[in-house]
């Protein structure tokens, strides 16, 4: 078996038992696989568990570069197509993720599982951020810019705890709050809002 037929097999096990398999030994039991077949693409559940959800990130980039329209889009747009079809990717996944809702809305517990994501997110972002500088959409800052991507990631992770509670149809307010959130954070980084406040820091620190 291959990784995604393994993670799809995972995938089932919890929607049918709301809980991880007792053992490596009794999930390849069920699927009729050597223990073998699993430690070749994994060596763990819990390896398992965070390569799916790169893999929920992976899938939303290769279909976002698929499309001719997401290369013409502003950078502020490219993040916005990618949250909005990132999040649809996690609906298909929505009744295994809220079994496990609670350890991605306690974040000691969440940065664990999401490390593989949080490495790939951020090369996304780096380069998103990058493009940003030569199309003069983002202000490079010294000291500062570096942080961008921090920033970024923190958006990502309040999308993700705002779409495991909301209840509003078609997930309608989840939208309304990454529009917001996105728009929010290149106003900040884009005008001379953030500055502002960078000047502001320095002159109370200075006081002090």
């Amino acid at each position: 078996m291959d990784k995604k037929a393994i993670r799809d097999a995972y995938k089932r096990y919890w929607l049918e038992n709301g809980k991880t398999p007792v053992s490596v030994y009794t999930f390849c039991l069920q699927l009729n696989i050597p223990e073998t077949a699993f430690y070749d693409n994994y060596a763990s559940f819990e390896a398992l568990e965070k390569d799916l959800w790169r893999s929920f990130f992976e899938d939303t980039l290769e279909k976002l570069k698929a499309d001719e329209i997401y290369g013409n889009y502003s950078t502020r747009e490219k993040l916005l197509a990618f949250y909005f079809l990132w999040v649809q990717q996690l609906r298909e996944n929505r009744s295994y993720i809220l079994l496990q809702k609670e350890k991605y809305l306690a974040p000691p517990l969440h940065l664990d599982k999401l490390e593989s994501f949080r490495i790939a997110f951020y090369a996304y972002i780096h380069d998103l951020i990058k493009e940003a500088y030569q199309t003069g959409e983002v202000k490079e800052r010294k000291y500062v810019s570096d942080q961008y991507v921090h920033g970024f990631w923190l958006q990502a992770l309040f999308v993700l705890q705002y779409w495991i509670k909301d209840d509003s149809d078609r997930f309608e307010m989840t939208d309304a709050a990454i529009e917001k959130a996105v728009n929010l954070s290149f106003q900040l980084i884009s005008s001379n809002t953030l500055d502002s406040l960078l000047d502001f820091g320095k002159f109370m620190f200075a006081r002090k």
